[in-house]
């Protein structure tokens, strides 16, 4: 029996979803639980598993729009046809062509004649005749006869029937007429041969020269513009960036961070950890974020056109650079957790939306978010505000560099901290003082114990 595939619910607030590509081609036989198709939310994109085993049908092209429960495709047992009720929604299906049907299917035998004569009576055979005519779809009106007063006999029809079968000489074709010769040089020729450029597709009536062939020679070496459309995930980037660009004043800070004794720290952490509770740096600034969250609303709030909310919790996203776009999934109330679970929770969280399996409603939410290009090298950046929250936390990398400490020249492991801030919301004092309860975190650690535990 038919398995129909619909667009799954992929989170509470999911209302329709997009077909961003069907990773099984139609026709295709699957297996249940095999990835089937990634559908891609106003949130995430995720994949989607096949519900049964059976031989794939679609209804619904690669970058449709499908409401929640909507019907997409089929999964149909070996011979069996498309339901009704699906058959409408497929695409239609190539018209069979009525002419030529005719032409495969062998005519049926003409019925033997006996109308008329060549003199308009009837006509005269022997019965062998008669049967033999009947057989090979003769007609006995043409066949001349040779007894007795013009009777046809079975040696007629045989020698009516051996003349048609011979076929008609096929007039032979007319010669091809000859190609004209290419026009080149000497030395175009020459080239064509070294470069391998086939002359005759370069002849416009004129005499080739080198300088054609160099020409085509460059063309074929430039490479093509590849155009895609801008889909799924990518486009969701792109909607979400320019609408917090446009309709939040961004003010980037920068503050230096000395991360010696987070260092220290990170080293305590990890001795004795297991491989899912290590530590990491990002894990740190995240710990230190969520503190100074909750001495500073104003970072923890959003504003709209008529007033400003005050979130009760902090829940942090973290964002996670995927191979085509970028996901926040989210830690919730992340000041009331220690650091290990912080850790395990960042590291699940960001398996899970790399390998498409992260539930929407597992990257929203968020009152603030951290952004971390420490690992390619970014010493700061501008982060932009991942809305409707009020800032966002840029980390850039961890560089040894001289500082001066109590008159005397070091050289320590430095970051740098990138805070961009919603200016309608926060003022530049306010985001200075919090971006430094940070850094006072950052670098005297042990005030976090509770925490760290």
């Amino acid at each position: 029996m038919a398995l129909e595939i619909v667009m799954p619910k992929l989170g509470l607030t999911m209302t329709e979803g997009t077909i961003t590509a069907w990773l099984k081609p139609d026709g295709s036989e699957v297996k249940k639980g095999e990835p089937l198709l990634e559908v891609a939310t106003d949130k995430i994109t995720n994949k989607v598993e096949a519900p049964g085993d059976g031989i794939l049908k679609t209804l619904v092209p690669e970058g449709s729009t499908v409401p929640v429960a909507g019907r997409i495709g089929y999964l149909l047992a070996a011979g069996e046809s498309l339901p009704a009720e699906g058959a409408g929604a497929a695409p239609p299906a190539a018209e069979e062509k009525a002419v030529g049907s005719a032409a495969t299917v062998p005519a049926a035998p003409t019925a033997v004649t006996e109308a008329a004569g060549a003199g308009g009576g009837p006509v005269k055979a022997s019965p062998a005749a008669k049967r033999l005519a009947r057989e090979k779809g003769v007609d006995l009106s043409l066949v001349p006869g040779t007894g007795p007063e013009g009777r046809i006999t079975e040696k007629d029809v045989e020698a009516y029937a051996a003349q048609k079968a011979v076929p008609a000489e096929t007039p032979a074709a007319p010669p091809a007429a000859e190609e004209p010769p290419v026009r080149a040089t000497p030395t175009a020729v020459r080239l064509a041969q070294e470069l391998g450029v086939d002359l005759a597709k370069l002849a416009g009536g004129k005499r080739i020269t080198k300088e054609d062939v160099l020409a085509a020679v460059l063309a074929e070496s430039e490479p093509a513009e590849k155009r895609v459309p801008l889909a799924g995930m990518r486009r969701v980037i792109a909607r979400r960036m320019k609408e917090s660009w446009s309709v939040a004043p961004h003010v980037t800070i920068n503050m230096e961070v000395d991360m010696s004794r987070a260092k220290q720290i990170r080293a305590e952490l990890n001795a004795t950890a297991t491989p899912e509770e290590k530590v990491s740096f990002n894990d740190l600034v995240i710990k230190a974020a969520a503190r100074a969250l909750t001495e500073f609303p104003l970072i923890n709030a959003t504003i709209t056109e008529t007033e400003i909310i005050y979130h009760p919790e902090v829940h942090l996203g973290v964002a996670v650079a995927l191979a085509d776009g970028l996901i926040v999934p989210v830690v919730r109330r992340a000041d009331k957790k220690d650091i290990r679970t912080v850790a395990r929770e960042v590291k699940d969280l960001a398996e899970r939306a790399r390998s498409g399996q992260l539930k929407p409603d597992e990257a929203a939410g968020s009152t603030f978010t951290v952004t971390n290009l420490g690992m390619y090298g970014v010493d700061h950046f501008t982060p932009i505000i991942n809305q409707p929250e009020s800032a966002i936390l840029g980390v850039g990398c961890i560089k040894e560099r001289p500082v001066v400490v109590n008159g005397v020249i070091e050289v320590r492991p430095v970051m740098t901290l990138s805070l961009s801030f919603d200016h309608r919301l926060v003022d530049g004092s306010v985001a200075a003082e919090f971006l430094g309860r940070v850094r006072e975190l950052l670098e005297n650690p042990y005030g976090l114990r509770p925490e760290l535990a």
